[in-house]
């Protein structure tokens, strides 16, 4: 989401269509990080910018985005998943609340988010049981968001790497609590097909 950021600063027209990134090295949240973006292409059509995030003299990050103008064309989709509405379900709040947790493990777990999830499944995080690999979770920041694109981009790409591990581990009933196993993002990628408002509610579907 911070990479988008400082590529968009650079970008004169159009907006995000793709990206993809690799995260290189942990992270240090005590840390600032430096974004340096390369201007790799400007065309009439298609504009190219390369993020890097740079922490102690060295890349932890980087991102190659491609940026376009809105155009007409031809247009299909997928049929949208026959789910709950959002305002049926539980919050995270309201569910991990009934939770048996350690009081340590409930404060961390129970802070003040920037987003609002509510699971269309929810599986118990510290005690799962093995399930297929899908999930899908509405999500929402929690509050209004300007109306250029820019802004819902960068918070959509912020908010999509968050469950995504949960996913793939399902069938494999790994609790959030299992110190046998290492786990970390390695790379995303991500396309924008349409606009989107990352302040009203969009369903993430997850599949591994």
């Amino acid at each position: 989401g911070q990479a988008l950021v400082a590529a968009y600063r650079t970008v004169e027209k159009g907006t995000c269509h793709s990206l993809h990134a690799y995260f290189l090295r942990p992270g240090d949240p005590r840390a600032p990080i430096l974004y340096q973006v390369d201007r790799i292409r400007d065309g009439r059509s298609f504009t190219t910018r390369r993020s890097q995030a740079i922490q102690h003299g060295r890349a932890i990050f980087h991102m190659s985005a491609s940026f376009q103008p809105e155009e007409d064309g031809p247009e299909h989709q997928a049929s949208m998943p026959e789910v709950p509405e959002p305002e049926s379900l539980q919050s995270w709040e309201e569910w991990i609340a009934g939770q048996p947790l350690p009081e340590e493990v409930r404060r961390h777990v129970s802070r003040e988010r920037p987003f609002e999830m509510r699971w269309v499944d929810p599986v118990n995080p510290f005690a799962p049981t093995k399930r297929a690999p899908r999930q899908q979770i509405w999500i929402r920041a929690r509050g209004p968001l300007p109306d250029e694109p820019f802004y819902h981009q960068c918070t959509v790409a912020y908010v999509s790497d968050m469950p995504l591990i949960d996913t793939a581990v399902m069938p494999h009933g790994i609790a959030w609590t299992d110190d046998c196993h290492q786990m970390a993002s390695l790379d995303h990628a991500m396309w924008f097909h349409r606009p989107c408002r990352a302040d009203q509610w969009l369903l993430y579907d997850q599949q591994s």
